[in-house]
């Protein structure tokens, strides 16, 4: 049986335009991304399957590449993981833009929630920053560097030139831990004490550096470190 032979309220494009988004699975959202499954599965099925997979987190289908997906999932071929990947993406710009509207950080969750989106499901380490005015609103965020799977080298003095360009008046830093442990290196804790100094002798306030860690996060000033 096809999604064709299904009564019409049970096929997912007609059932969002009767009854909303929001009464969708995930796995019927992502069925009407691929559009067609394979012989032996309608596309209901196959993304149920792929989510079963990923344990029926978003987060973690995320993780996969599209050679990934198109390897592990007969039907999935280039064209549809390519279909899945950018979905995952503009989900992932639609929460940093919501936030960004916000702008003003209080602390150490609206750190996470700044950079997390960016940060979450990236197989290698990057260092990110925020620039801050007086009133603790985002001027801009940008990635500094980017590395393998354990560091990532950060050029502090680009930091500051960067920081003194926009006129900043504090500094917020982070970087993600693909291994999943949040918990700071003897590396992480030495880059945090020169990022510092050096905000200090140009009168900028380093606020925070957070490590993200598979939806968890490390605080430095939360934990007395800064």
């Amino acid at each position: 049986m096809t999604i064709r032979d299904w009564a019409e309220d049970d096929r997912p494009r007609e059932k969002m335009q009767r009854k909303g988004c929001q009464s969708l699975s995930d796995a019927e959202l992502l069925a009407i991304l691929i559009a067609i499954g394979n012989k032996d599965e309608t596309a209901v099925e196959l993304s149920r399957r792929i989510l079963k997979d990923c344990q029926d987190n978003l987060n973690e289908l995320a993780q996969l590449t599209i050679a990934d997906l198109c390897k592990r999932f007969k039907g999935i071929g280039e064209a549809k993981a390519i279909t899945i990947m950018a979905a995952l993406e503009l989900g992932k710009r639609r929460r940093t833009s919501d936030i960004l509207e916000r702008k003003k950080i209080t602390s150490s969750r609206d750190l996470f929630d700044l950079f997390e989106s960016q940060l979450i499901d990236l197989p290698h380490e990057e260092f990110w920053m925020g620039l801050l005015n007086g009133a603790n609103k985002v001027i801009e965020v940008k990635r500094l560097t980017q590395g393998g799977t354990k560091q990532t080298v950060v050029d502090v003095p680009m930091l500051l030139k960067i920081a003194l360009e926009k006129s900043a008046q504090s500094v917020v830093v982070a970087h993600n831990h693909p291994s999943g442990q949040n918990r700071p290196s003897h590396e992480d804790e030495q880059i945090t004490r020169r990022i510092k100094t050096g905000c200090e002798a140009i009168g900028i306030t380093l606020l925070d550096h957070i490590i993200i860690a598979r939806g968890e996060y490390y605080s430095f000033s939360d934990e007395g470190k800064m």
